[in-house]
């Protein structure tokens, strides 16, 4: 029953996931779902260790699929804030996996962390977005590369630490995760791993690639992107550093 508490409120596995993702879209200030994203992981992973309890492995098929679930939702949303709350969805569904697996609670504590923060910056633009546009809904601005290269930049980079490629720590994480799961709930991995990029590609078309819709429109400031850019060199060094042995 504990789990199941856990796994409703807050590691989610569909769909008890429900409650955070609304909880994400009903927050309307951008800082407040960084929180969210941010922290919210991080008791789940400290409830599951107040709890003391052995992962059951039928926890992980239920992973898999609520993983599945939200990577093939990314492929239809257009708005970056749920984009965000999906995606952080179906990462953190593979945590339950990742525990199955015997992984330690600072390995667990790391892995949350590492796909939180892709996710709660990717709901943070949401605000940049919206005051110049009105919303960040993919295929609205259209063109970004071209009208706001610091902005659009930091977005793309977001998505694709989000969508674990290289060298971001989540990618060594999900090294991590394969190697600790069967042949066949590794295959699924691996096939959810696809559909995010799959997702992150149509996210970025939408966004930033195409001729620009607008006007002049002010990108955001070389202090904004100063700490986009430091966030995003510390996240990449602590991942090198820290998950670097995954490989």
């Amino acid at each position: 029953m504990t789990l199941l508490l856990i796994a409703g409120l807050f590691l989610p596995l569909f769909p008890l996931s429900i409650v955070l993702n609304v909880a994400v879209t009903r927050l309307r200030h951008p800082v407040a779902r960084f929180v969210l994203l941010l922290l919210w992981p991080q008791l789940g992973v400290m409830a599951l260790q107040a709890a003391g309890q052995d992962v059951p492995s039928a926890f992980v098929p239920w992973a898999l699929l609520s993983a599945g679930f939200y990577a093939l939702r990314l492929l239809t949303v257009r708005d970056l804030g749920l984009w965000a709350s999906f995606l952080a969805t179906s990462a953190l569904a593979l945590t339950w996996a990742l525990a199955n697996g015997g992984a330690s609670i600072t390995e667990l504590r790391f892995f949350a962390f590492w796909f939180s923060l892709p996710a709660a910056l990717l709901a943070l633009l949401t605000g940049p977005l919206s005051r110049r546009f009105g919303a960040a809904y993919a295929g609205l601005p259209g063109g970004l590369a071209g009208m706001l290269p610091r902005l659009s930049g930091v977005l793309v980079l977001a998505a694709l630490a989000g969508v674990a490629t290289p060298p971001f720590p989540t990618f060594f994480a999900m090294l991590g995760l394969l190697q600790r799961l069967g042949w066949s709930a590794a295959l699924g991995t691996v096939f959810i791993w696809l559909i995010w990029g799959w997702a992150a590609i149509r996210l970025v078309q939408g966004f930033v690639v195409g001729p620009a819709r607008q006007g002049s429109i002010d990108d955001i400031g070389r202090p904004s992107t100063l700490a986009y850019a430091s966030l995003l060199v510390a996240f990449v060094a602590a991942g090198l550093y820290l998950t670097g042995g995954s490989l």
